[in-house]
């Protein structure tokens, strides 16, 4: 069984890192672009949070669709329905963002920039945790492939190859 799940947390290794490069990128879109958009432009919290999670989540669907998770692109399910639920779970994360900061904006009172952007790092954070499953569950659902690519050789392989050696 540990080892199993050994060589399971291996084949993620590679999926959670790119989704962290993406998310991390859309994460300074997201949080610079409200923080900025907040501070400098003297947008208000709502609208700035869901300006720059919009601009967030184009960048944040290219680099999931093409990069993170082109191997689990389902050949079956046309992209517009794919790229629409992408869109509705960015909704319900960008809800979870909203929600933090109205709750810290006007449920506690509290106004200022620190304020402001720790519920912005907060919400962010618990939205990035649901739509990591959601992804997977809902849009690209195609089972990952049992073998790396044709040609495909590194880091990642080589746990795996070591971890079924062992068993």
């Amino acid at each position: 069984m540990l080892r199993s799940l050994h060589r399971e947390i291996i084949r993620l290794k590679a999926e959670l890192t790119k989704f962290g490069v993406v998310g991390g990128i859309g994460a300074i879109i997201d949080l610079g672009g409200a923080a900025y958009l907040h501070d400098a432009d003297h947008v208000g919290e709502m609208t700035a949070k869901a300006i720059s999670i919009t601009v967030a989540t184009v960048f944040t669907y290219l680099g999931s669709r093409y990069w993170t998770f082109r191997h689990r692109v389902n050949q079956d399910q046309a992209i517009g329905r794919e790229t629409a639920i992408f869109f509705l779970l960015n909704l319900v994360g960008l809800a979870i963002a909203e929600v933090v900061i109205a709750v810290t904006s006007y449920g506690f009172g509290m106004k200022g920039h620190l304020a402001y952007d720790a519920a912005s790092v907060i919400g962010t954070g618990l939205g990035t945790i649901f739509r990591y499953f959601a992804y997977k569950k809902w849009v690209f659902t195609a089972a990952p492939e049992s073998a790396p690519a044709t040609g495909y050789y590194g880091p990642a392989q080589e746990h795996l190859e070591a971890a079924e050696a062992t068993e």
